[in-house]
């Protein structure tokens, strides 16, 4: 499935309109389904639906999983591939085979009734709910020069095949402490650009991610952090501002949070120990 479609559009410059051939990011559903159980009496159920933009879905699949606690190592999958049964679906139906010995709290997968901005509960509330998933504040060694946060927003564009064509797409980069950027996925949604990212990380064995950095093409809300904080990233980086909620939640995982990294600058929120060089203060 491509990650762009096309489109005819109308271009108004001044008083002047022409047609124009123009790309646009695709965007479709993606329902993933869990087979679990013992062998003798295996089940199905449907646990998400997501509107992602196709391509690289089992990633996509494995790391929603993963962030929301319900796998914890690649070996829990037996396998993860397109349901042909749906072919009506046009490859928009997923199913994760887990192994017989994993045992599901479904409880974990209501994701959004700690991370949505209306849920009515309070900061204290989101954080604790993500703390009781991770194994507890980052640690580590992981520092990065300015001049490498600097680098990035560049480095990334230079990356992003879909947004160079359609200018509407997220990116989320892994680097490391030399900003080489070794996984960068794209989708339409930011926390699916995410878990692409953090599943191809998974798959590869790299969890906890402590000797990397996470850079975001967008904005940085919670859900962002609280996945980043699950994959034991130290430090998250984004184009964007953080929220309130994001940097609460940075500060208790003692997570790097840099926003606004664009333009040779960018605001430091917390843990700016891992940022390597003295910065003078104007």
């Amino acid at each position: 499935m491509s990650l762009v479609a096309p489109v005819i559009v109308h271009k108004i410059s001044g008083e002047g309109l022409i047609e124009s051939p123009d790309l646009l990011a695709v965007e479709e559903p993606l329902e993933i389904r869990l087979g679990f159980g013992p062998v003798a009496d295996r089940q199905q159920r449907p646990v998400s639906v997501t509107m992602r933009t196709p391509g690289h879905d089992e990633e996509l699949a494995m790391g929603f999983l993963f962030t929301e606690g319900i796998i914890q190592k690649p070996t829990d999958i037996v396998s993860c591939r397109h349901c042909v049964q749906d072919a009506h679906k046009e490859g928009n139906v997923l199913r994760v085979e887990l192994h017989p010995d994993v045992v599901i709290d479904w409880s974990r997968l209501e994701r959004n009734t700690f991370t949505s901005s209306s849920c009515g509960l309070c900061g204290k509330a989101t954080i604790d709910a993500v703390m009781a998933l991770t194994p507890g504040p980052i640690a580590g060694n992981f520092s990065v020069d300015p001049a490498i946060l600097h680098a990035l927003p560049e480095r990334v564009r230079q990356t992003q095949r879909a947004f160079a064509y359609t200018g509407g797409i997220h990116a989320a980069a892994l680097f490391d402490a030399s900003g080489t950027l070794l996984i960068v996925r794209e989708d339409i949604g930011r926390h699916n650009a995410l878990d692409k990212l953090i599943g191809a990380a998974f798959w590869q064995n790299w969890l906890p991610m402590s000797e990397f950095g996470i850079f975001l093409s967008g904005r940085i809300g919670v859900e962002l952090v609280q996945k980043s904080w699950r994959a034991g990233v130290p430090m998250l980086a984004a184009v964007g501002a953080p929220s309130s909620l994001a940097v609460q939640m940075a500060k208790e995982a003692h997570m790097t949070l840099a926003g606004f990294v664009r333009d040779s600058r960018f605001n430091l929120y917390c843990e700016p120990v891992r940022i390597l060089s003295q910065i003078s203060h104007e």
